[in-house]
Order: C-alpha cells, then structure tokens, then sequence
C-alpha cells in the first residue's frame, strides 16, 4: 500500500495543474486569445495552384478565358509560375477564327487581356487528359518530366485547385473525349492525403451541376465550392459580338471581380467568397462544402489560398530609403517610364473596366454597299430621263 502512494499523488498534482492551465486559458484576455487564435491559424509554408480548362474548339472560348483569369489573380497575389500548374486544352489565343490574335478577353470591352506576354502554360492541346491530371495530383509521374510539370507540393502546402469545362450529374468532361468522375477525384485527393502532399485543399469547379463532383469527397482539410448544384446549368455571361461568343461564364465572372479587390495583406475571409455570386446574379445556386475542412471558414483568409507565404528576413541593420541618395536614382527619364507597358497582372481592374463605356470604333462601309449605292443612282437616273437620254452620258 505504501508503494501506491507516491504514484496516486503524482496523479493528482498533475490533475491539479491540468485544472489550473484550464483556468489560465479561461481567463485570458480575448484580444491574447485572437492573437493566439491568428498565429495558430493555418500553419502551411507554402501555396501551389492547379488550373485546369478541360474543354477545346472555338466556342468553348470562355473556358480558356475562366482558367486564364484565375491564373492572372494566383500570379498578382503572389503565387509564382514555378508553383502554378496550368493546363489549357485548347489555345484560344492562335485560334483562326480569333479575330485578334495573341489574346484572350474576358470581358465584352476587350479592356483586359488575360493572355499576357508572360503565360506558361505546362499542358497544353491534347496532353490535357484524365491521365495526366491524376498524375499530375497523386505524384506519379515519369522521372523524365520536366520540374514545370510537376506538383511537389508537401505536407506544408495550401493548394487551389479550379477546373472548369463541361459537365453532369457526378463526372467532368475532358476534351468530349473522355470523363473524370467525382469517385476518381475523391480518391485522388484521398492519395495526395495519405502521401502528405497538402496541408490544405481548397477545390473550386465551374461547371453545370457542379455540385455532384464534391459529393464523394472523404478526405480531410478539403474545402468545395461550386457554380451550380445538381440538377442545374451554369450558364455563361460576357457575349461579345466581335469575338461571336461568350467570354467568361458567370460564377467566374464574379469571383474574378471579387478576387480584384483583394491584395496580399487582406483580411477578407472565405465565408465573403461564398457570396460572391448569388442565385440572382449567376441564376445557377453556387454551392460550397466546409464539413471535411477542419478550421471554420471565417478564420481562413483568402491568400491563404490565392495568395502565397512571403519569406521576411528580419535584421538588425537600418536601411536609409531616402529618394536623394545617389545611388538610387533612376537610371531611365521619366518620360520612358511614364510609357512603360503595365505587366501581365498589373492592368486595369475588372471593378474599373466594368463601369467603362465601350470604346466608339472606327466605321467604314463594306463593299458591297458602295456597289449598292451606285445601282440606286443609276435606277434613279432612268427612272428620271429613260434611256433615250443615255447618249449624252456617254
């Protein structure tokens, strides 16, 4: 019995001093607590993107203008092309019937060109297949592919995943060749989880009944969100007359307009993206799931997805910034930098090129209304003098 009693007292001072941290905590003034709360939030060290547009032939336009857009707002918030993996199946901007070649529009004004000078594009034309896509997930991919082509995501990593293209109830149609089922993606996502290849997961899909691909998901820290439910079209938006067809469907339309007003130290949560496009703007219902995501929405910033982790380096020594320091100044005149070109992710905001009126083009007649005009002069002509009066003309 004697031996019992030094283990039964360790047992309780250690209840006791449970107890008391319990009360600690309790007791904590709420602005320590949300410190707390704010460092604790995500713990990933780094971002990745897989963008992917599943659908070719001209008038899938739009998809191609979907996938680009959000590969423009990855790389303005920060996430570098070395961590961005975009697959395109078609190349809008080469096409033939591209009246404006080299670019690709993704709204009716053509302000904003979501092509750029500075796309890499990893997959691209018929490299765009199922196959690929999972590899491309789940790691298993030949040794002889190239760095840009590969996911080396870790345990660390927060990674968005957008597909967009044409779908149904339960799969996703790549190229209207071949399909990927929500099953298949669900345990795709389940591989890259049991091989530590994310931290956190946020899957975005524009497509119709959009909803059906997140259904089967089991795996956790996944976040869903989705343009449509089951049952229901997501429909497009933008038609432009010049281009003869539409440019951007709906729910991307609008994340995109939200995604504009966002910058890399923003504070807005992933609950304000959930209401981005409501049924009276997208006519389609978005849908979302959050059940598997371990951390409540509120909490979890946007750029902890569409951003990117930025290195600081913290040090002892004062920089001087002043603008009159020799050393600084500017070697090129104003005047060349005042023309400079905006970069890629640097042009016009959607929220500004919106309220824009459209430019007023230049109009010159076809030729066959010259034609037609000199038919009627001369049917007025012999309507008036008859054509006895035809050899004065000549």
């Amino acid at each position: 019995m004697a031996a019992a009693v030094p283990g039964a007292s360790r047992a309780r001072a250690a209840a006791a001093l449970l107890l008391l941290l319990c009360c600690c905590g309790a007791a904590l003034p709420g602005g320590l607590q949300d410190q707390a709360e704010q460092f604790f939030r995500s713990g990933h060290t780094n971002n990745w993107a897989v963008l992917v547009c599943t659908s070719r032939f001209w008038f899938n336009y739009r998809h191609v203008a979907n996938t680009l857009s959000v590969y423009r707002s990855v790389k303005r918030l920060g996430i570098p092309d070395s961590h961005i993996v975009l697959m395109l199946a078609d190349d809008m901007a080469c096409n033939p019937r591209n009246p404006k070649p080299a670019t690709v529009f993704s709204h009716k004004n053509m302000e904003l060109n979501v092509y750029g000078d500075d796309v890499e594009v990893d997959y691209r034309s018929y490299e765009v297949t199922v196959e690929n896509f999972l590899r491309v997930l789940t790691g298993r991919i030949p040794p002889s592919t190239p760095r840009s082509k590969r996911l080396l995501s870790d345990d660390r990593s927060n990674i968005l995943i957008y597909m967009t293209g044409h779908g149904g109830n339960g799969f996703l149609k790549f190229q209207d060749s071949e399909e990927i089922t929500n099953v298949e993606l669900a345990d795709a996502f389940e591989q890259m989880w049991q091989k530590r290849r994310y931290n956190e997961l946020l899957f975005i899909i524009d497509t119709c009944q959009g909803a059906s691909m997140y259904e089967r998901f089991y795996s956790p820290n996944i976040m869903a969100l989705a343009s449509s439910q089951v049952g229901e079209d997501s429909l497009s938006h933008q038609p432009d007359l010049g281009i003869g067809v539409h440019l951007m469907d709906r729910y991307t339309f609008y994340v995109l307009e939200f995604l504009e007003e966002i910058h890399p130290a923003s504070q807005t949560n992933m609950n304000d993206l959930f209401q981005v496009c409501p049924k009276s703007l997208c006519v389609s219902t978005p849908g979302h799931r959050t059940d598997l995501f371990q951390r409540d929405p509120q909490n979890v910033l946007i750029t902890d997805f569409f951003g990117s982790v930025r290195k600081v380096e913290i040090t002892a020594e004062r920089l001087s910034l002043d603008r009159d320091v020799p050393g600084l100044e500017s070697k090129f005149p104003e005047e060349e930098l005042a023309t400079e070109p905006l970069k890629y992710a640097e042009q016009l905001p959607v929220a500004q090129i919106i309220h824009q009126k459209p430019k007023q083009k230049d109009w010159h007649p076809p030729g066959g209304f010259i034609l037609g005009l000199w038919a009627l002069i001369i049917m007025v002509f012999f309507k008036t003098y008859g054509i006895k009066h035809m050899k004065h003309v000549f």
